[in-house]
């Protein structure tokens, strides 16, 4: 990951550390997915034996709400970031398997995206109208 979307990152971590409590959500649901950054070969080559996926976002709040199962964050820097093509593949399947995905340019987006996907409903139960 670059020092820059490294830092808001870390900003955005820093701000969910306090900000979990207002959602009544604990801290530890929304995580990173080490998945980028430079590795040796060797590292690398055993990393993807375990299961790395090229595109997958950087990181994933695993609270079900509005009919989303969770909502994974594709982190880029303010400006100039852009999405591979591995990542805005993988970002379509995850929408496409029920999860909200969005790319968010900055510790500032990431954070009104993580409020505004927490401020929607839950998964209401589907009622069926009784038959006569």
């Amino acid at each position: 990951m670059k020092s820059i979307e490294h830092a808001e990152q870390v900003l955005l971590m820093q701000w969910w550390a306090l900000a979990h409590k207002m959602f009544g959500v604990p801290e530890q649901l929304l995580f990173a997915i080490p998945n980028g950054g430079e590795r040796n070969i060797i590292v690398a080559a055993r990393m993807k034996k375990e299961g790395v996926r090229a595109g997958v976002p950087d990181l994933f709040l695993a609270a079900p709400k509005g009919g989303f199962h969770g909502l994974f964050i594709e982190m880029k820097k303010p400006k100039g970031g852009r999405v591979s093509k591995n990542q805005s593949s993988m970002m379509k399947l995850l929408s496409e398997q029920g999860y909200s995905a969005k790319v968010c340019c900055g510790w500032v987006e990431a954070r009104a995206e993580i409020e505004r996907y927490l401020r929607q409903q839950p998964n209401a139960q589907k009622v069926e109208p009784e038959t006569a």
